[in-house]
């Protein structure tokens, strides 16, 4: 189930109850980003599909909630995402994972990742404080030196529809800073074009955006996965497809609700 919050993120050491102790040794003089966003609100919840091949493998859901807790003053939406298993994947291996981010309402950059991954027996509970004033995260058992403003595997996927595309050309390159399990990692895709695609949810105009990967890995080249945005204010992934080592993967939204703008169907 990280695949789909993969496919969603590239397009584009304390618990929560701890979150006020964060901000206790930040210099006034700090100065963080504001960050202009137009493509969402609290309220908003997306449901995708996964298929493998021709099977309904899975689905996601990804919310965005109001919440009281603050980081010295500072406003904070709760974001999360929840993925599970179904049908015939359910009975074999069932998967359960959340990924919650509590990011900064101005900023759109975290202040606490929290990670619960049930797939087929295997668990991963990951617990990471952003301290975005200092450049570094905190893991609970490790504290390591970051980019500024990193985000983490959710909160990119938010960030990334707050870039502005309006004057973007076909091979522009778009990097977000990310740190994942314990290491940095610089998700980077490419604009391929501008496309009116259908779905079961209705036909929309759409940039198409490729990964830059590394071949071999998840992906054997960077043809091998294809995702279209919608080419308005929401930036909503409705569409990925990918080739994988084993098989074929689709993903599609079929649910938006609490948009913040009007999608962009034809």
């Amino acid at each position: 189930m990280k695949t789909i919050f993969y496919l969603l993120v590239i397009t584009l050491s304390a618990t929560c109850n701890g979150s006020e102790g964060i901000y206790q040794q930040q210099n006034d003089a700090t100065v963080f980003r504001k960050q202009l966003n137009k493509a969402f609100q609290p309220g908003e919840v997306l449901t995708y599909r996964l298929h493998y091949g021709m099977i309904d493998a899975g689905e996601a859901k990804l919310s965005v909630q109001k919440t009281d807790k603050k980081v010295g003053g500072r406003e904070m939406w709760h974001v999360v995402g929840e993925g599970r298993s179904l049908g015939a994947f359910d009975w074999f291996f069932k998967v359960r994972d959340r990924y919650e981010s509590y990011i900064d309402k101005d900023g759109v950059f975290p202040w606490l990742f929290i990670r619960r991954v049930n797939e087929g027996g295997f668990e991963i509970n990951q617990d990471y404080t952003f301290y975005q004033h200092k450049k570094k995260v905190n893991t609970g058992q490790k504290e390591f030196d970051v980019p500024a403003f990193v985000q983490d595997m959710i909160s990119a996927f938010y960030y990334a529809r707050t870039i502005d595309f309006s004057k973007a050309k076909v091979g522009d390159i778009f990097t977000i800073n990310t740190f994942l399990d314990d290491e940095m990692f610089p998700l980077q895709v490419k604009l391929a074009g501008r496309e009116t695609i259908k779905t079961r949810t209705g036909k929309y105009r759409c940039l198409k955006f490729r990964p830059v990967v590394q071949e071999g890995r998840v992906f054997k080249s960077e043809e091998d996965l294809n995702i279209w945005i919608t080419d308005d204010e929401n930036k909503i992934p409705v569409l990925a497809k990918a080739k994988v080592l084993v098989g074929s993967i689709k993903m599609e939204l079929t649910k938006s609700e609490g948009l913040k703008n009007e999608m962009a169907k034809v």
